[in-house]
């Protein structure tokens, strides 16, 4: 395990290194993106920029720097060499790094856009970082020590007794014909689903109170483990569809879901599976 000596003092380098990543390569080109600096992945929705590459290459020599031995599992990187995501399931410290969650916020101009990092070992989270430049807050979340915005505790609570449940969903671009029926569950009495944006601030919208649940249906640790830590440790929950933990190491059931409390992650999940009514009976 780290050494605890490392999550007591040096969260605040790492909060620095993302927050100079940031003001170097992220906000010098918001708003001033070329056409050539904006480049399709996987299809319309799925964009990198020459701001989420710079900003991978600065954090992983920055973290790394932080805490020597550990290695970096980056989204743009695995992009480039799919097997750079086995590190997860190694032994060393990673760092799994998402440098602009919210791609296609960040090329349209909009604030809603985040940079994600979250510090884990042989599959368990300790610690994570999720920054929107733009809005200038920064959220942290240390393993078994709560979880802050911009220096203030966060509390998901819970959503008030009677009221429509607000839960954001995935994309209908990245499901599957199974799980869009999942989340078709959705569309019920009882519960107003919205489409997701940057995943990342949709988890912190949970650990601030915002909004009650989120269902995801794809699994890449970059856009999850930051704000699964968050949701945790500011007192939410989460589960698969199968009524275990989402695993950030991957073969989980999907959909999954995050949610302000244990009670509201179990009804979405019965939503979800078709166990429970929209006002949570079996």
């Amino acid at each position: 395990m780290i050494d605890e000596g490392f999550l007591a003092g040096d969260p605040t380098a790492v909060e620095e290194a993302v927050r100079k990543a940031a003001a170097d390569e992220i906000m010098p080109r918001f708003r001033q993106l070329a056409v050539h600096e904006i480049v399709e992945k996987n299809g319309p929705h799925d964009l990198v920029t020459v701001a989420d590459r710079l900003a991978e290459e600065h954090l992983s020599a920055a973290l790394t720097a932080i805490l020597p031995g550990s290695v970096v599992v980056g989204e743009e990187a695995v992009h480039a060499d799919p097997a750079v995501y086995e590190a997860i399931r190694g032994d060393a410290p990673v760092w799994i790094v998402d440098p602009v969650d919210g791609t296609r916020q960040f090329v349209r101009g909009e604030a809603g856009f985040c940079t994600l990092v979250a510090l884990a070992h042989r599959g368990e989270l300790l610690a994570s970082w999720t920054y929107a430049p733009a809005l200038d807050e920064m959220a942290v979340a240390i393993r078994g020590r709560g979880a802050t915005l911009n220096g203030e505790p966060l509390h998901a609570g819970s959503p008030a007794p009677g009221a429509a449940l607000r839960v954001a969903t995935s994309h209908p671009d990245y499901t599957t014909p199974e799980q869009k029926h999942a989340l078709l569950s959705l569309r019920t009495e009882g519960v107003e689903a919205v489409p997701c944006g940057s995943a990342g601030l949709e988890y912190l919208a949970i650990a601030r109170g915002e909004l009650d649940a989120l269902v995801f249906t794809w699994e890449y640790a970059w856009d999850h483990a930051a704000g699964l830590l968050l949701v945790a440790e500011a007192g939410g929950a989460q589960t698969t569809v199968a009524g275990v933990p989402f695993r950030i190491a991957g073969g989980n059931a999907l959909p999954f879901t995050a949610a302000r409390d244990a009670a509201t992650a179990e009804r979405v999940r019965g939503l979800l599976t078709g166990e429970a009514s929209p006002t949570g009976a079996a």
